[in-house]
């Protein structure tokens, strides 16, 4: 890439440290070139006040804020709700935000004839791959600029007195300096205390947690909450239909107030490191525990088990940027067809961190009553099971006696 010939350039902007200060940065390495900024909304909320003003202040020519919050539910988060897809106990809250992002930043740069596409990830995390993948799926010949791999910046210390230095607003200082990244399904928070995994992270300090309350702060008393799917995607709640950006933000609400979706851990990276995260997922994590709730009186066993050797696959592949693939297109399909009579109610009762099962009910239920009881049936003939076992168990028989006739250790 010839730097002389960038003359336009769209930036994926969140108004964040890096991408503020990625403005004057790009004016000043590559030719004072026209910079557009594209902010993609999915559901960061208090994140995009003053979005607008502040771009255009730092250099940029236009922004453009793209609300893709519904999208990214209907088409990204609800078909991996479905399949179960979970990574090292992860639910992908910023691995699920990325394609949809990158896709309207691709297409926006080739609706403006922009000669480069310039992203704010470092060269140590995911989302440089997730963004960059995304990219050339859908603008495969477009330069990418990305700064952390070109400037001489080498941490958010540096990045911070750049923005000093240039009068660049923050939001951030110092002491509160996390890195974090929020949507409407999670807030991830890493750095600073958070790097060594020994430090219990600061659930009760105010201002840590923001999408809900830590287990000790929520109230002694429990929440009950129902939750309706239709083949596999949630559209009520008590019984009150909602569409999906209404619904999550109903259990975000509801979990948060009673410290749901909290997790700590260090995860494995795709760049081939071990980081530690912190993230805050209340209604996410009540959607994942109600749909495997629902699910298990809807499957089949042996469609069950294959389902969730299926979702750890799709889990990594989601989370190593794998979106816009053929095997996480034909992965979900076959997902969809799994959920064809995953429709009914669950009930869970939300209690100071916990999510517990308290009703679950479906028309397609495979759960028969009648079948399972311990009490006297008309249906089961427990007298059947003799001759199941004996061919069930005939291979182990054979070995056995094969052992004994060779002396052998049983």
């Amino acid at each position: 890439m010839d730097k002389k010939n960038i003359k336009k350039v769209v930036l994926a902007y969140s108004g964040g440290l890096d991408t503020s200060i990625i403005i004057p940065w790009l004016k000043e390495n590559y030719n004072n070139c026209e910079v557009i900024a594209v902010s993609g909304n999915v559901g960061q909320a208090s994140e995009l006040e003053g979005l607008e003003e502040k771009a255009i202040k730092t250099g940029a020519s236009k922004i453009y804020i793209e609300d893709l919050t519904k999208e990214f539910l209907e088409d990204y988060v609800f078909p991996c709700v479905q399949a179960g897809a979970v990574y090292e106990e992860y639910l992908l809250g910023t691995a699920f935000a990325r394609p949809p992002i990158a896709k309207r930043i691709a297409e926006i740069a080739i609706a403006e004839g922009a000669d480069a596409i310039c992203h704010g990830c470092t060269g140590k995390g995911n989302d440089q791959v997730r963004f960059e993948l995304a990219i050339k799926a859908y603008a495969p010949d477009m330069p990418i600029i990305a700064p952390w791999r070109e400037w001489d910046i080498k941490s958010r210390e540096e990045e911070i007195a750049y923005a000093e230095a240039h009068n660049v607003p923050l939001k951030i200082n110092r002491e509160t300096n996390y890195s974090k990244d929020k949507n409407i399904w999670h807030l991830s928070h890493e750095g600073l205390d958070l790097e060594d995994p020994m430090n219990e992270p600061l659930y009760n300090k105010e201002g840590f947690l923001e999408m809900g309350v830590s287990p000790e702060m929520a109230p002694d008393k429990p929440t009950y909450v129902t939750i309706h799917f239709e083949k596999g995607i949630p559209t009520a709640i008590d019984g009150v239909e909602m569409g999906a950006v209404e619904l999550v933000t109903k259990l975000n609400e509801l979990g948060g107030a009673n410290g749901i979706g909290l997790l700590d851990i260090v995860e494995n990276r795709l760049v081939g490191m071990k980081c530690r995260g912190v993230y805050e997922t209340p209604g996410g994590a009540i959607l994942y525990k109600a749909h495997n709730v629902l699910e298990t009186i809807c499957l089949d066993k042996e469609t069950a088990h294959y389902k969730a050797l299926v979702a750890q696959k799709l889990a990594e592949l989601v989370y190593n940027a794998q979106w816009y693939t053929p095997l996480v297109k034909a992965i979900l399909a076959f997902v969809k067809s799994t959920q064809e009579t995953v429709t009914g109610d669950v009930k869970l009762k939300l209690y100071k961190g916990n999510m517990i099962n308290a009703g679950v009910c479906s028309p397609f239920s495979l759960y028969d009553p009648e079948i399972a009881t311990f009490d006297e049936d008309e249906v089961y003939n427990q007298a059947d099971s003799a001759g199941f076992i004996n061919l069930y168990g005939l291979p182990i028989k054979v070995m056995a006696k094969m052992k004994e006739k060779n002396g052998l250790e049983k």
